[in-house]
């Protein structure tokens, strides 16, 4: 069984991103760069698969500039297989991802697909749901549990107010959510083999997808500063802020 994972290069969660001056975008000069958070637990999760024996292949994938090697070399030294990079120095749609995605399913013959739900750059959580609708896959989204039963793949899906087991044929799209693993952190062994496995190289065109942008970023800026909240005497004042000032009361 072959398992395509998507790994997405981001700016490190922990960092404080910056809105460039001119207000065209977040400047990401200097910064420190990660795989973004869904896409590590959707790493871990085939990882866990293919040590159970139910994956024979797990492959990684990303659209981004030559930098992404990065991140796909750190998906290896977790455990995937090989890598694929898809080369664009522009910010690609969610749709084109997933028309590249969808290539790449057909061309390695793709089992399982399994991504984050959503990146933290961008929020758009579009690419799994669109490259299910793409390929006519059943999908299981925002997964926090999945386990292979008599040649099928049950998902359970955190939705409002609890939870929803589906039983999904293969092949389909997983999407994942933050309590289906807890990711491992790669082996200084992992990392020198990760070295050795390789990483194949290919633009979007090279996959006949146009990768064109169909938005326009009229402007970028960073949300407004909170101000300082206030300390009261009494329970009696904070209703009556509550009610007066606040009005949520």
């Amino acid at each position: 069984m072959k398992v395509l994972v998507g790994v997405k290069r981001v700016v490190d969660a922990y960092v404080r991103v910056r809105v460039k001056s001119d207000g065209t975008g977040v400047d990401l000069n200097n910064a420190k760069m990660a795989i973004n958070p869904f896409c590590e637990i959707a790493v871990e999760e085939a990882i866990r698969m293919k040590e159970a024996g139910t994956v024979d292949e797990i492959i990684a994938v990303s659209v981004g500039p030559q930098a992404a090697q990065e991140q796909i070399r750190t998906a290896l030294a977790l455990g995937a297989d090989r890598g694929i990079l898809v080369l664009s120095d522009e910010l690609v749609e969610p749709l084109a991802v997933a028309k590249i995605f969808k290539a790449i399913v057909e061309k390695e013959g793709i089992d399982l697909v399994i991504l984050g739900k959503q990146s933290i750059d961008t929020d758009n959580n579009q690419v799994g749901q669109m490259l299910a609708a793409l390929c006519d896959f059943p999908q299981g989204t925002f997964a926090c549990n999945a386990e292979f039963k008599d040649g099928k793949i049950e998902v359970t899906r955190e939705i409002d107010g609890g939870e929803q087991t589906v039983l999904l044929d293969l092949p389909a799209v997983v999407t994942t959510d933050l309590r289906l693993n807890e990711p491992r952190y790669a082996s200084l062994p992992n990392i020198m083999k990760a070295k050795k496995k390789p990483i194949d190289s290919m633009t979007a065109t090279d996959l006949g997808v146009d990768t064109t942008s169909k938005l326009t970023v009229l402007s970028v800026a960073p949300p407004a500063e909170r101000s300082a909240g206030i300390i009261v005497e009494s329970v009696a004042e904070l209703v009556n802020k509550l009610k007066t000032e606040a009005k949520v009361i």
